[in-house]
């Protein structure tokens, strides 16, 4: 019985195509849009973070007050604490944030 000796740079080479396909992620999930009806209750300026007090969300959440991040700055620019607003929450995976964010006339 013959046997091979395995070389260093084959494991190595192994060691590398095990740990490359063990840490591909699998692809993101497409982004998700869902409406939003609420009032602005406070603002982070530095992280650009809306509190909102919103409704239900139909198809994705329960009527409460969270906070949500605002990845646009022209659009955290036209929030003001006391804003009534309509908003579109986009969801990827396990992210969220608003944007496409409308006042409600008479503020």
């Amino acid at each position: 019985m013959r046997h091979t000796k395995i070389t260093a740079p084959v494991i190595a080479l192994a060691a590398l195509m095990v740990t490359l396909f063990s840490c591909r992620t699998a692809p993101s999930a497409p982004v998700r849009e869902y409406q939003l009806v609420g009032e602005v209750l406070r603002l982070d300026m530095v992280h650009r973070v809306a509190t909102i007090k919103h409704q239900a969300i139909k198809g994705w959440m329960e009527a409460m007050t969270m906070e949500y991040p605002v990845r646009e700055k022209a659009e955290f620019a036209k929030l003001h604490v006391g804003d009534r607003i309509t908003a579109t929450v986009f969801v990827q995976d396990l992210d969220y944030w608003v944007g496409r964010i409308h006042r409600e006339s008479g503020k």
